[in-house]
């Protein structure tokens, strides 16, 4: 039996991104974040951001990562939209690569799909963040940094 697939979708994100690395810990976060669970990941920019942002969650500005939960009875988590902007802008702020930036913000928005929030389960995905971090070896993430 095959694993279930993700799917890492580019839509005007920069050539120069090296797509593969993306896809692989991609499908790292699938088995070992994710319990074996598809989800999908667009990477895109700042106006698809804004776009979606403001469609589904009425703000209208861009963001960095978005999260759309599927429900429990689908298949798939369900889906996440990164800004290759927006993680190039924070790489450059907090001193690490834009790929790792994509792996930090996607970490967290598995981390949402999972149905983990940082907003109300008294620091649950804040601990979990970074024992992944740390497993990950990725750069200080944004609860952590949003809390420093």
């Amino acid at each position: 039996m095959s694993r279930p697939e993700v799917l890492v979708s580019f839509r005007r994100a920069p050539s120069t991104l090296r797509r593969r690395p993306i896809e692989s810990f991609a499908q790292g976060l699938r088995d070992a974040v994710a319990a074996g669970r598809q989800f999908h990941c667009l990477i895109t920019d700042d106006r698809e951001l804004r776009r979606l942002n403001r469609q589904f969650l009425g703000h209208d500005y861009a963001t960095d990562v978005l999260s759309f939960p599927s429900g429990e009875d689908s298949e798939t988590l369900g889906e996440l939209a990164i800004s290759a902007g927006r993680a190039a802008a924070q790489a450059r702020e907090f001193g690490h690569t834009q790929l790792d930036e994509i792996r930090i913000l996607m970490l967290h928005g598995v981390l949402h799909l999972i149905g983990m929030d940082h907003e109300t389960d008294r620091g649950r995905m804040a601990r979990a963040e970074t024992r992944w971090r740390k497993k990950l070896n990725l750069p200080l993430g944004l609860i952590a940094r949003a809390r420093a």
